[in-house]
């Protein structure tokens, strides 16, 4: 995994420290319940299967977990496709819809170019889909960033917690054999709106 940046202990516990009215662990709010006691706790909602989009919850949550905070993610709809043993190795990435899609190697032929969005009509181009999903894999892979399946071990062996939709796992008719070993259960939105209680909730 490459390094993603040195921590800023000292910036986040002088906030902290110098936060006016900040509540120490242990004291009630100003309602009346009891602050959260546990460690730092961050939930993800992935929502999205395309290949681009399964990277960030996966990033910010392996940085999570290395800062010792507690990492729950709920896969949904599509974003269940990154825990589905039968996808979760051939994610796609596409140019279409994509109007954001720049190429840093363009700026080889000519400086600037690689700050140009990427035309959309090439999207629809075939064979496009399969050269745009190989350079994004490279691009990732150039910055020892590791696939999806494997990702996904790495967090679970640091403690990171995984579930799958309970409507989505229905509606797409998957096996529990289907999904990736470190899928904890299958659970309703109910379920996880209990679990993700006192945490910092991201949706991608």
């Amino acid at each position: 995994m490459p390094d993603f940046g040195p921590r800023q202990q000292g910036a986040s516990s002088g906030a902290a420290s110098g936060a006016a009215g900040a509540t120490a662990p242990g004291e009630a709010y100003a309602g009346g319940a009891p602050a959260y006691t546990g460690p730092r706790k961050i939930a993800f909602i992935c929502s999205k299967g395309n290949l681009d989009m399964a990277y960030p919850a996966l990033i910010m949550g392996n940085a999570a977990l290395s800062e010792g905070c507690e990492v729950h993610i709920f896969f949904t709809f599509w974003g269940l496709d990154m825990v589905n043993q039968k996808t979760n190795s051939n994610l796609k990435f596409t140019i279409a819809g994509n109007t954001a899609m720049h190429m840093p190697a363009l700026g080889n032929l000519r400086p600037g170019l690689e700050h140009l969005s990427v035309p959309q009509q090439l999207g629809g181009l075939p064979g496009m889909g399969a050269f745009a999903t190989r350079y994004f894999k490279k691009e990732m892979a150039d910055l020892d960033i590791p696939d999806v399946p494997e990702f996904l071990d790495l967090m679970a062996a640091q403690g990171a917690h995984f579930y799958a939709c309970r409507l989505t796992f229905d509606m797409m008719k998957l096996l529990e054999a289907d999904l990736h070993p470190a899928v904890e259960g299958v659970i309703s939105a109910s379920d996880f709106i209990v679990i993700s209680e006192g945490a910092q909730v991201i949706f991608v």
